[in-house]
């Protein structure tokens, strides 16, 4: 495999920094859930075009039928993972649906091991544990025991299952097609499923305030163009459940983010649980290193 020219973990870092603004841009936006997803992914779609259409299009022609279908298949996972993710905001707080939608590990392991065959270590699988813990310890103060935030705690884990989907499918493909390629075919396919969303949710596609545009092309630009597609073109280098690992950062700094912005409370368990995972991820990367160096060895 071509060595990447810049360091996939710096890149999975900016992602992580990057994505953490998520929960909060579209916490500040008015619109509904569905028409921010729309937006988000529409002026995504139409930043990449020019870069897509000068240099990379030609490779449509030479992907296989199996891996355009499964990119369609990834991007219709996307869609599905920003709509119910969004949605679970307007139940329940940043932290709680950050920490549920960043559980990914659960699904990457899992994943791993039915569709590429992946073996872990028990001290792998010990560390993703550890972190996964550091997750709960930081919503476990945040959990609101009512009808309408346990709603909103299933949509974001619902959601978090189909980001991981959405990744396993790209370590596949991405070994054989360029990142802007199929970070390009994956956000076009998410564009269009979540037009039809909003116009059978009878969602109007204007009317907003200019707010709300500025917050659709900051989505676009950093938490999507810098996050998402960052980690598209890490995981032809770093496995999926490398990526969901270092995401589960994200509610670290998107509570960080809620407290300054919207006076959201830091808790101690909170503190303490974005310790925990920072053990754990670091746990991991060390595991995972030792394991990588073994075989380079055979």
């Amino acid at each position: 495999m071509k060595a990447a020219f810049i360091n996939p973990y710096f890149a999975l870092v900016v992602g992580v920094i990057t994505v953490s603004f998520s929960a909060i841009l579209v916490k500040l936006a008015s619109a509904p859930s569905g028409i921010i997803a729309f937006y988000r992914l529409l002026f995504t779609v139409l930043l990449l075009l020019p870069f897509f259409l000068i240099k990379h299009v030609r490779e449509i022609k030479l992907m296989i039928r199996k891996d355009f279908f499964l990119t369609m298949a990834a991007g219709i996972f996307l869609a599905f993972h920003f709509i119910l993710w969004f949605e679970s905001l307007n139940y329940t707080t940043v932290a709680s649906s950050t920490v549920l939608v960043t559980l990914q590990p659960i699904f990457a392991f899992a994943g791993a091991f039915f569709f590429f065959k992946e073996r872990f270590s028990v001290k792998v699988l010990i560390s993703g544990a550890i972190a996964i813990i550091g997750s709960v310890i930081i919503s476990w103060g945040d959990f609101r025991i009512s009808g309408w935030a346990l709603l909103g705690d299933l949509l974001a884990l619902i959601a978090c299952a189909l980001a991981t989907s959405y990744l396993l499918v790209g370590q596949g493909v991405r070994k054989r097609i360029s990142s802007t390629t199929y970070t390009f075919i994956v956000y076009l396919f998410s564009t269009i499923v979540l037009f039809i969303y909003v116009v059978v949710a009878q969602q109007p596609l204007r009317g907003y305030p200019v707010a709300d545009w500025m917050y659709f092309i900051l989505l676009a630009i950093f938490p999507t163009l810098l996050g998402h597609s960052l980690f598209n073109w890490a995981v032809k280098w770093l496995s999926t459940t490398t990526i969901s690992m270092a995401i589960l950062l994200e509610p670290v700094g998107a509570t960080i983010l809620a407290y300054f912005l919207f006076g959201e409370k830091v808790i101690w368990t909170q503190l303490l649980g974005g310790a925990v995972i920072c053990y754990g991820l670091i746990m991991f990367l060390y595991e995972e290193r030792k394991q990588y160096k073994k075989v380079e060895k055979r």
